[in-house]
C-alpha cells in the first residue's frame, strides 16, 4: 500500500483557513480557474501606497487548493507589484510544505490568479 505524506503546514492551512472570503471595491477580483481539475479560484487585492495591504480568497476545489490560496493570500500582503511578479509555484509549494504531483496544479492555480491581477492593478 503506498502512503502519502502531507505536510502539517498544508494541514494547518486547510483546517484553519487565513483570509477568506471577497474583499469590496475598490479592491481588484479575478477569477481563475483549471479546466482539467475545475478547481475555481477568486482572489482579491487591495492595493495601498503600492503594496498589497490586504487580500482574500474564495476557493472550489480540493484540499490543496484550499490550503494553497490560504497560504497565497499570505504571501501577497505587505509585497509591492514587482514582488508579487516573484511568486511562483514552488513558492506557493514551499508554503504549504509539500504538493503531491497529483496537487501540484493548486500553486498553478494561485500563480495563474497572481497573474490575472498583475494584468488588472
Amino acid at each position: 500500500m503506498l502512503y502519502r505524506t502531507v505536510s502539517p503546514e498544508l494541514i494547518d492551512h486547510f483546517r484553519n483557513p487565513r483570509n477568506v472570503g471577497e474583499l469590496p471595491a475598490p479592491a481588484v477580483t479575478v477569477e481563475v480557474s483549471n479546466p482539467i481539475c475545475g478547481d475555481i479560484l477568486r482572489l482579491s487585492v487591495r492595493m495601498e501606497a503600492g503594496c498589497v495591504a490586504e487580500a482574500a480568497y474564495k476557493v472550489r476545489g480540493c484540499t490543496a487548493s484550499i490550503a494553497a490560496g490560504s497560504a497565497l493570500t499570505e504571501l501577497l500582503v505587505g509585497r509591492e507589484r514587482a514582488a508579487m511578479s516573484l511568486i511562483s509555484r514552488e513558492t506557493v509549494e514551499t508554503a504549504v510544505g509539500v504538493l503531491s504531483n497529483e496537487s501540484k496544479h493548486a500553486a498553478a492555480l494561485c500563480v495563474d490568479a497572481v497573474c490575472a491581477i498583475l494584468k488588472v492593478c
